[in-house]
């Protein structure tokens, strides 16, 4: 296959190039640094006004949109909550317009997203078929990306939304946040500790993205290990694979006075399960917490 991918330098987008190359496939990387070619992956930049990545797209299979500013970079002030939402309609709008002007068009559209779409809760259990949508800030910007990203389906493109969990790795994404207290001999349980962990490893992440295209998976797909955890189990677990005591607890307060509006990916959270995957016959190599840590920490 041939497969471009948006935001294909960080986080996720890295794991999913390395599949697609294991794996024998092109990939065509969308990015801000300059055009040129390593190995089997070709990086094209977009995005400014003097580039047509479309003449490097026709007869590509499928586009990853993984773009947009990181939801971890620093506080949520207004004018970063403004870069989280601007930079993904952005992004997305100018896939919109190269899916116009291609003459064959891909097959599938996967779009990032996020299970931030749905309401925090600590009761509620959430799948693909859950219509309740939140009203705080993410909740409406994933609400929005998606909506932007469903238009390519006027051009006859299978577009899926891959409402990701919190994603787990050993230097990026929010693990290593979490791991420093324990590394410093001080970690323990943060706030009450009953807000849902949905989770999933960073390797099954890019494998479910990759399920996807080859399978044909329209609509919302939930990327979580079907393994969620309440916080203080989480913690617990994530003590006891590094070893560590696990017995100073992080008030809630620290983390509102430290973090502002953000606070709320660790506070709060949802129960969210992976019935789509499983349904398709999705396996995960990760499939508990335990063994996921284990992989990132062994």
């Amino acid at each position: 296959m041939k497969v471009a991918i948006t935001g294909g330098t960080g986080f996720v987008g890295r794991a999913l190039t390395r599949l697609l190359e294991h794996k024998g496939h092109e990939v065509i990387i969308l990015s801000r640094s300059r055009s040129h070619q390593q190995g089997n992956v070709t990086y094209i930049n977009w995005l400014s006004n003097d580039t047509r990545p479309e003449e490097y797209l026709e007869g590509i299979d499928a586009i990853v949109n993984l773009a947009g500013e990181s939801i971890n970079n620093g506080r949520w002030s207004e004018k970063q909550k403004e870069k989280i939402y601007d930079s993904r309609m952005q992004a997305t709008n100018e896939i919109i317009r190269i899916i116009g002007v291609l003459g064959q068009k891909p097959k599938v559209l996967i779009n990032a997203s996020a299970i931030g779409i749905y309401p925090t809760s600590n009761e509620r259990i959430y799948n693909e078929r859950s219509t309740e949508k939140g009203h705080d800030f993410l909740a409406k910007t994933v609400a929005d990306w998606e909506q932007k990203a469903s238009s390519a389906e006027e051009y006859g493109v299978q577009v899926a939304f891959g409402r990701f969990g919190i994603i787990l790795g050993r230097t990026e994404g929010a693990l290593p946040l979490m791991a420093l207290p324990y590394k410093m001999f001080v970690g323990g349980p943060i706030g009450k500790g009953d807000n849902w962990m949905s989770w999933i490893h960073v390797q099954d992440v890019a494998n479910a993205l990759l399920f996807a295209i080859e399978n044909n998976i329209g609509g919302p797909f939930n990327v979580v290990a079907p393994d969620p955890k309440k916080m203080n189990e989480f913690s617990k677990t994530l003590a006891t694979v590094l070893k560590r005591p696990h017995y100073f607890p992080v008030p809630a307060f620290a983390l509102k006075f430290a973090l502002g509006e953000k606070s709320q990916l660790v506070l709060e959270g949802q129960k969210v399960l992976p019935e789509v995957l499983i349904a398709a016959g999705f396996a995960f190599y990760f499939p508990d917490l335990e063994s996921a840590l284990n992989d990132i920490y062994k």
